[in-house]
């Protein structure tokens, strides 16, 4: 599918893992609110019908008249779908649980795993001078999160420092690995970061040396640790970065964002 002309291409990531309770969501407003921080722009695609990241950043869901679900169908321009956020340089596309029939209602579409790609190319994206757009995928692999995947330029995997984590990741590679043979040759894996860490945990230690024996420098250096501080944020409609700013929880999540942007400008070299 040929994307729209741009004058300067917003990177667009997809935060994935079909495992639930890795800290996806977590990571998605939390590394959005530092990436904003830094002076970027930042949109994040709610496309989980539980609608998490909406709520954490404090949309009421009487205030969701538009979602991502009338982006995906293309019934609203950008303008009418993008909403700020009390963060400066966030702003979000809320989700519903309308989206959990999407599944069934695009099964006929023809372009349905283009539909999320079209709708970010829109020239009237331009004007909102976009640096990131960040999609939190639901945790699963179905069409949401393949619509994720053909429209983003990179997947980043929060990976749970826990039993099990690694033999999941297996499934969400071959997924990833589909989508670039079939619908997204460009599609590449940013990274993977690790969550919910536990330095005095043994198995936190063995899953982080299995993941980097496995996956190598695709695992971020930035290691999320457990922290209470990012569990309470979003009960206070806020990313931790706000809540308690010096927490080790925001703290790892800066250290995250520039990791981050110092891995592109090493690409760009």
């Amino acid at each position: 599918m040929p994307d729209f002309s741009r004058s300067k291409e917003t990177k667009i990531i997809a935060v994935a893992n079909q495992k639930g309770g890795v800290g996806k969501t977590t990571t998605t407003i939390n590394l959005g609110a530092a990436l904003a921080e830094r002076g970027r722009k930042v949109l994040l695609v709610d496309l989980d019908p539980q609608g998490n990241a909406s709520t954490g950043l404090g949309i009421e869901n009487e205030d969701r008249d538009l979602t991502t679900y009338d982006l995906l169908l293309g019934e609203a321009a950008p303008d009418e779908l993008v909403q700020p956020t009390t963060v400066k340089n966030l702003s979000i596309i809320p989700a519903t649980t309308d989206l959990s029939s999407a599944d069934i209602e695009l099964t006929a579409n023809e372009k349905r795993s283009f539909l999320l790609h079209d709708a970010l190319r829109q020239p009237a994206f331009d004007s909102l001078a976009l640096d990131y757009i960040l999609i939190d995928c639901p945790p699963s692999l179905n069409i949401l999160t393949v619509n994720a995947m053909v429209a983003a330029h990179s997947v980043l995997v929060p990976l749970q420092s826990e039993f099990f984590a690694l033999e999941g990741l297996s499934q969400l590679m071959m997924t990833v690995r589909e989508v670039r043979q079939t619908a997204n040759k460009k599609l590449r894996i940013e990274g993977i970061v690790l969550t919910m860490y536990d330095r005095r945990n043994n198995l936190s230690q063995q899953v982080e040396v299995d993941a980097r024996e496995n996956l190598r420098d695709l695992v971020f250096k930035t290691k999320i640790p457990r922290n209470v501080r990012l569990s309470e944020a979003p009960s206070y409609a806020m990313p931790a970065l706000d809540y308690d700013p010096l927490s080790k929880g925001s703290v790892a999540y800066r250290e995250l964002a520039q990791e981050l942007m110092a891995r592109e400008q090493n690409e760009k070299v």
